[in-house]
């Protein structure tokens, strides 16, 4: 019994014995993006590494490998280094647990801790704060680009409305972004009707669309992207992060976090704005928001300043949660100039409530702190990727060949032989007169058919010969025998 039990461990350690992970293996790297959109995971241990999957803006995707224990700055880490990111803090990494909440994921806590489905995990990059001027906050034409794919998607699937006529004007900068100037020859109604821009697009707006993109020739894609951004950051709804709660008269509303402060909709009705600096206290406690909002001070309250409660419940606690974070981090980046990180309390041994604290920097320090610092930095070069690509609109495509048809028609009637036209002239004279009518047709008595010396200019239009006896009209044609080999194809 002795002798086989050194046996018997030697055989159970050798069974979750691994090969140590070389340092600097492909494991450890992170991963190009796919081409096809749905790339296969590589390979890493699984006992020692978790394979993370990120969607990007532009329909690829990035598979990234950390070691199991990693936090989820080594994620973000490895994402903007694969796309060449330096201006970083506007955006982040969205992930959605059982309840179909979407969370943030928190750089400073382990990936397993905070993250309920997987491995593999799932994120979705999205920029995460809106700046209100975009093209002069945003020194980089890579960061002004990844804000103009995400404004895409946003007002495609709805999450930013759009009338549709502005809608059309910001299509056509898009098109002049990836197509480049308008070819007549290629770009047509049909074209535009494979892109999707509007969740509302029809046939008429391809139209709009199509001539809002002729009026963009001679705009780089980085112009182009650029005028996107400069009209899209008028839209009421621009940067508005919504979330759906509860008052306590049981009707549902809307808080929408804002640069400014937190805005209140009764359906699409903006009944409120309190703004980051009058917010005394913002609060929550299972699935019940508190905030406390100060009143100017003013001849209705006696010149005291006053205090107002308001109470909101949410659908469960992780969106009271998620709600409470979003709007810490808001009020962080937007209003503050230098955000401290937090202060580690070793010595406190219980702690009641969250300790979330917003970790990056603010939205001050990236514009004027590191401006200098990006405006240096050679300018990086990147490749845009197509935007998918759908059947082309089938009414188009009836219309064209009609249009074509009607061309051809109108054609082969302006090259008819003399005595097929003449036989339909006698035709319809012939009808005038039994109905009664007088008809003096000139034309009837007067006509001489053109001789085949008879000349056609280059341009294309008919000339009839000179006759001292008679005046050929101008509504009959003059045809060639070269010309019975009229092209009709177009």
């Amino acid at each position: 019994m002795d002798e086989e039990m050194p046996s018997l461990f030697r055989s159970l350690s050798a069974r979750f014995r691994r090969a140590p992970v070389q340092a600097g293996s492909s494991a450890d790297q992170h991963y190009d993006h796919s081409s096809g959109g749905n790339s296969l995971p590589p390979k890493f241990d699984h006992r020692r590494q978790l394979c993370c999957k990120v969607l990007l803006l532009d329909g690829s995707d990035l598979n990234v490998v950390v070691s199991k224990n990693a936090a989820g700055a080594e994620v973000y880490e490895q994402v903007f280094y694969s796309l060449d990111l330096e201006e970083r803090d506007y955006f982040g990494l969205q992930f959605t647990d059982h309840y179909n909440v979407q969370h943030w994921l928190d750089p400073a806590k382990k990936i397993a801790k905070q993250v309920p489905i997987g491995p593999p995990y799932t994120f979705r990059f999205r920029v995460k704060f809106y700046t209100t001027e975009p093209t002069s906050n945003l020194k980089e034409e890579l960061t002004r680009y990844q804000y103009f794919l995400q404004l895409k998607d946003d007002i495609l699937n709805n999450r930013l409305p759009c009338p549709k006529d502005m809608a059309a004007e910001l299509a056509g900068y898009a098109l002049q972004s990836e197509l480049g100037d308008f070819n007549p020859m290629e770009h047509t109604a049909v074209t535009v009707s494979e892109f999707r821009f509007h969740p509302e697009q029809d046939e008429a707006m391809d139209l709009e669309i199509l001539e809002r993109y002729k009026l963009c020739r001679g705009q780089t894609p980085a112009q182009a992207e650029i005028n996107y951004l400069n009209r899209t950051k008028y839209l009421e709804m621009y940067g508005v992060d919504m979330h759906i709660v509860r008052g306590r008269d049981g009707n549902n509303y809307k808080l929408g976090l804002t640069p400014q402060g937190m805005l209140v909709f009764d359906g699409a009705q903006k009944i409120g704005l309190f703004f980051w600096d009058k917010i005394q206290k913002l609060d929550f406690k299972n699935k019940k928001l508190t905030l406390v909002v100060e009143e100017d001070a003013d001849q209705s309250n006696n010149g005291q300043i006053q205090l107002h409660t308001f109470v909101f419940n949410l659908e469960s606690h992780k969106a009271c949660k998620h709600l409470w974070k979003c709007a810490i981090e808001h009020h962080s980046f937007f209003r503050l100039k230098t955000h401290l990180g937090p202060r580690q309390n070793r010595s406190q041994l219980f702690r009641l409530g969250s300790t979330f604290k917003y970790r990056g920097r603010t939205e001050y320090e990236t514009v004027y702190k590191d401006g200098a610092r990006l405006s240096r930095r050679h300018s990086s070069t990147f490749e845009r990727r197509p935007s998918q690509r759908y059947g082309p609109r089938e009414s188009h495509a009836v219309n064209r060949q009609i249009r074509r048809d009607q061309f051809k028609q109108e054609v082969a009637a302006s090259v008819l032989p003399p005595s097929d036209l003449m036989a339909g002239i006698h035709l319809n004279d012939t009808r005038q007169i039994s109905a009664g009518n007088t008809v003096s047709s000139p034309l009837i008595s007067t006509y001489h058919p053109p001789s085949i010396n008879s000349r056609m200019p280059l341009n294309g239009s008919l000339l009839y010969p000179q006759s001292s006896s008679s005046s050929i009209p101008s509504m009959v044609p003059q045809i060639r025998p070269s010309d019975k080999k009229f092209n009709l194809n177009f």
